[in-house]
């Protein structure tokens, strides 16, 4: 594995909180496949980790409630005919995640106003194609 995977800044996934399930893999790789592992299962505990704050930790809960199974959210590779760069995308995978569900929350919008020759200039833009129609009825040809 190349070493520990950064969710964002300091804070990474601990290698011992890691769960690990392997098992044949449905994906490409003939004869191989029927005797190999290479299905991957990266499992992490969310509710009971130490690695994250508290707050990251609060928010990804509630964020990830729908794909938790008792506080423990899973991730599954298999697109990769090796069990080691199945591994390397599940953890990739989670790692990302992870960052998404704890990233803090946009800053909300400040409302401004539309610059007067904006609005003129998207009004004069309406007038004219609204010309340009007209001008394409055929009831003034005689």
């Amino acid at each position: 594995m190349s070493g520990p995977y950064v969710i964002r800044g300091s804070v990474s996934l601990p290698e011992a909180e890691l769960m690990w399930r392997f098992s044949r893999s449905s994906g490409p790789g003939g004869q191989h496949v029927n005797t190999s592992d290479s299905q991957v299962e990266l499992r992490f505990d969310l509710a009971n980790t130490e690695a994250l704050p508290e707050v990251w930790k609060a928010r990804a809960l509630e964020r990830l409630a729908s794909r938790l199974v008792d506080g423990v959210v899973s991730v599954r590779s298999s697109e990769h005919r090796s069990q080691w760069r199945n591994r390397e995308t599940a953890a990739v995978r989670l790692a990302a995640l992870l960052a998404e569900a704890t990233a803090p929350p946009p800053k909300p919008r400040r409302a401004t106003r539309i610059p007067r020759g904006i609005n003129e200039r998207r009004l004069r833009d309406k007038k004219q194609r609204s010309d340009t129609k007209r001008g394409r009825s055929g009831r003034d040809w005689g």
